[in-house]
């Protein structure tokens, strides 16, 4: 009976936050659209939704007005899912940044024995979907050589080395400023991979700058990366914001792009960028 009872409340639950959801989406896409205001989450959810259970989305060749006045993920997701294969294997999500139903369900994800490895608990978890969980530092991980088929890594890695209290605030460990500690995950990604595995990893990609909390990383500091995990075979895609939304474009002419960081700025930037005006994905292969 009382399981009854916690299944009805559960889909009550359910039922009231999608129209609360509704309602913000409605008011935001008929308001100015401004980032990280009420309804916000709602419309980017709704956008990497779409795009990532798109079979045929074009990483090369984005729909015009892509992604207005949304930040990265809504190129970092489809990326991923449109070049990452289907079928069964395991696939660690270093980062947690899949950590969420619409993306576990996806049917390239939920069919792959799925991993994921960050520092601490979050609010929601898929362990009744068979998602592994496990709490640790990236430069440092628990897993075995060569067990992973994929790895995911969505902007992540710009924070590894730099102040993560934000996300752990009971761990005083976290407060550093190593930003260079990162290549280590990089290591450690190579060394976790089967021969023939695959590594999608993303990161804010412009003008060089430390925001304590991550980094933004250059061409010199891709190239690290790149030569840290000794690839035998890489392909790399750069996505741009422009007012419009956002564009494939190149390492050249996004070289000066910035961040705009909603946490330290009072005011909104002319182009209400929501976070990154660039990032970089690279599909590397061991």
């Amino acid at each position: 009976m009382l399981s009854f009872v916690f299944r009805k409340l559960a889909t009550l639950r359910k039922s009231l936050r999608r129209l609360r959801d509704s309602r913000l989406h409605r008011r935001y896409i008929q308001g100015d659209r401004k980032p990280w205001t009420p309804g916000y989450h709602v419309e980017k959810r709704k956008v990497i939704a779409e795009s990532t259970s798109n079979p045929d989305w074009p990483c090369y060749a984005i729909p015009e007005n892509y992604g207005f006045r949304l930040d990265e993920r809504v190129v970092e997701y489809p990326w991923f899912v449109a070049r990452l294969p289907g079928g069964g294997g395991r696939l660690l999500d270093a980062g947690s940044v899949l950590n969420f139903d619409y993306l576990v369900e996806n049917p390239k994800i939920s069919e792959k024995n799925l991993y994921i490895s960050t520092l601490a608990p979050e609010s929601h978890a898929f362990w009744k979907k068979g998602v592994n969980y496990v709490f640790e530092d990236l430069r440092e991980s628990c897993f075995r050589d060569s067990y992973f088929d994929w790895i995911c890594c969505l902007s992540t890695l710009e924070h590894i080395g730099l102040d993560n209290t934000r996300f752990s605030p009971s761990d005083a460990t976290k407060l550093e400023n190593r930003p260079e500690s990162c290549l280590k995950a990089v290591g450690e990604f190579r060394r976790m991979l089967k021969p023939g595995g695959r590594l999608y990893l993303s990161v804010p990609y412009g003008k060089a700058k430390n925001h304590r909390w991550f980094q933004v990383f250059d061409g010199d500091m891709i190239d690290r990366v790149i030569a840290e995990f000794q690839p035998n075979e890489v392909v790399e895609t750069v996505y741009r914001y422009s007012p419009d939304g956002w564009t494939v474009s190149d390492r050249l002419a996004a070289a000066d792009e910035t961040y705009f960081d909603i946490h330290t700025q009072s005011e909104y930037d002319s182009d209400f960028a929501a976070a990154s005006r660039a990032v970089i994905c690279l599909e590397m292969v061991k």
